[in-house]
C-alpha cells in the first residue's frame, strides 16, 4: 500500500519560512520523481516544485528563489523549504510521487494546509 504522508504546515506571518516533509511508503522511493503541488481555493492544482530520481530540480516560476526542494533517499522523505513567504503562497499543499516506464505510476498524500497571513 502507497502512502504519502505531509508534515509541516501552518499558519506564518508574511516573510515567514516553513519547511514541509513528505514521507512515502510502499514505493522504491529512489525510483520516483518527487514533487509538491499546491491548490489555492477557487484555483486550479499547480506545480510548485519537482526533484527527479537523480536530484535535478524545477520550480515554478512564482517560487524560484524562495522555496528549495530536496529529497533524502535513505529515509524515503522529501522536503520543500519555504522562505520568504507570501499571503498569495497560502494553499493547501500536496506531495506527488511519479514514474514513468512505458506506463505511468503516480500517486498523490492527503495535502497539508499553508496559510500565510498577518
Amino acid at each position: 500500500q502507497v502512502q504519502l504522508v505531509e508534515s509541516g504546515g501552518g499558519l506564518v506571518q508574511p516573510g515567514g519560512s516553513l519547511r514541509l516533509s513528505c514521507a512515502a511508503s510502499g514505493i522504491r522511493f529512489s525510483l520516483y520523481e518527487m514533487g509538491w503541488y499546491r491548490q489555492a481555493p477557487g484555483k486550479q492544482r499547480e506545480l510548485v516544485a519537482i526533484i527527479t530520481n537523480n536530484g535535478t530540480t524545477t520550480y515554478a516560476n512564482s517560487v524560484k528563489g524562495r522555496f528549495t526542494i530536496s529529497r533524502d533517499n535513505a529515509k524515503n522523505l522529501v522536503y520543500l523549504q519555504m522562505n520568504s513567504l507570501k499571503p498569495e503562497d497560502t494553499a493547501v499543499y500536496y506531495c506527488n510521487a511519479r514514474r514513468v516506464v512505458v506506463n505511468t505510476w503516480e500517486y498523490w498524500g492527503q495535502g497539508t494546509q499553508v496559510t500565510v497571513s498577518s
